[in-house]
Protein backbone atom coordinates (compact mmCIF):
# COMPACT_ATOMS: atom_id res chain seq x y z
CA UNK A 1 0.00 0.00 0.00
CA UNK A 2 2.72 2.14 0.56
CA UNK A 3 4.15 2.33 -2.62
CA UNK A 4 0.45 3.30 -3.99
CA UNK A 5 0.12 6.14 -1.90
CA UNK A 6 3.40 6.90 -2.18
CA UNK A 7 2.86 8.32 -5.56
CA UNK A 8 -0.82 9.65 -5.43
CA UNK A 9 -1.13 13.24 -6.89
CA UNK A 10 -5.34 14.24 -7.04
CA UNK A 11 -7.21 16.74 -7.62
CA UNK A 12 -10.46 16.40 -5.46
CA UNK A 13 -13.44 18.88 -5.25
CA UNK A 14 -15.19 19.17 -2.14
CA UNK A 15 -18.61 20.99 -1.16
CA UNK A 16 -17.64 23.31 1.84
CA UNK A 17 -21.05 22.20 4.34
CA UNK A 18 -21.86 25.84 4.95
CA UNK A 19 -22.31 29.23 3.29
CA UNK A 20 -18.62 29.50 4.34
CA UNK A 21 -15.89 27.89 1.93
CA UNK A 22 -14.06 26.38 4.85
CA UNK A 23 -13.72 22.79 5.03
CA UNK A 24 -13.88 21.36 8.64
CA UNK A 25 -10.86 18.87 9.19
CA UNK A 26 -13.43 16.20 9.87
CA UNK A 27 -14.67 16.49 6.45
CA UNK A 28 -11.48 16.88 4.45
CA UNK A 29 -10.67 13.75 6.32
CA UNK A 30 -13.27 11.90 5.16
CA UNK A 31 -13.09 13.09 1.96
CA UNK A 32 -9.25 12.70 1.38
CA UNK A 33 -9.91 9.20 3.23
CA UNK A 34 -12.67 8.60 -0.22
CA UNK A 35 -10.17 10.03 -2.87
CA UNK A 36 -7.21 7.55 -1.48
CA UNK A 37 -9.81 5.05 -1.65
CA UNK A 38 -10.65 5.40 -5.24
CA UNK A 39 -7.37 6.18 -6.87
CA UNK A 40 -5.29 3.49 -4.89
CA UNK A 41 -7.93 0.67 -4.49
CA UNK A 42 -7.52 0.37 -0.74
CA UNK A 43 -8.98 2.81 2.21
CA UNK A 44 -6.39 4.07 4.61
CA UNK A 45 -6.82 3.07 7.90
CA UNK A 46 -6.39 6.25 9.42
CA UNK A 47 -6.48 9.99 8.29
CA UNK A 48 -5.94 13.34 10.29
CA UNK A 49 -5.65 16.32 9.49
CA UNK A 50 -4.27 19.85 11.89
CA UNK A 51 -6.93 21.69 11.29
CA UNK A 52 -9.85 23.06 8.94
CA UNK A 53 -8.97 23.98 5.16
CA UNK A 54 -9.84 27.43 4.10
CA UNK A 55 -11.36 27.88 0.65
CA UNK A 56 -8.91 29.94 -0.82
CA UNK A 57 -6.67 29.19 -3.45
CA UNK A 58 -3.43 28.34 -1.78
CA UNK A 59 -4.60 27.51 1.29
CA UNK A 60 -2.18 24.55 2.52
CA UNK A 61 -3.31 22.08 5.35
CA UNK A 62 -1.08 18.91 6.46
CA UNK A 63 -2.68 15.76 7.43
CA UNK A 64 -1.23 12.35 7.89
CA UNK A 65 -2.39 9.10 6.74
CA UNK A 66 -2.32 5.69 8.66
CA UNK A 67 -2.11 2.70 6.01
CA UNK A 68 -1.02 -0.73 8.66
CA UNK A 69 2.09 0.04 9.71
CA UNK A 70 2.65 3.21 7.88
CA UNK A 71 1.96 6.65 8.49
CA UNK A 72 2.61 8.84 5.42
CA UNK A 73 2.04 12.88 5.53
CA UNK A 74 -0.23 14.08 2.76
CA UNK A 75 0.67 18.11 1.80
CA UNK A 76 -3.05 19.50 0.84
CA UNK A 77 -3.29 22.55 -1.60
CA UNK A 78 -6.60 24.22 -2.26
CA UNK A 79 -6.45 25.10 -6.48
CA UNK A 80 -9.57 25.93 -7.40
CA UNK A 81 -12.90 28.06 -5.63
CA UNK A 82 -16.29 28.29 -7.36
CA UNK A 83 -18.87 29.49 -4.46
CA UNK A 84 -18.73 27.07 -2.00
CA UNK A 85 -17.05 24.37 -4.26
CA UNK A 86 -13.12 23.68 -3.40
CA UNK A 87 -10.87 21.91 -5.30
CA UNK A 88 -7.53 20.71 -3.84
CA UNK A 89 -4.50 18.87 -4.91
CA UNK A 90 -2.68 16.53 -2.11
CA UNK A 91 0.45 14.32 -2.39
CA UNK A 92 1.50 12.05 -0.27
CA UNK A 93 4.91 12.35 1.04
CA UNK A 94 7.64 9.17 -0.19
CA UNK A 95 8.89 8.24 3.04
CA UNK A 96 6.99 7.94 6.13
Amino acid sequence: MRTALATAVLTVALAACSASTTISADSLEDQLADALEKDVGQRPDKVECSGDLEGEVGAEQRCSLTAGPDELGVDVTVTEVDGTDVDFDYVVDQMP
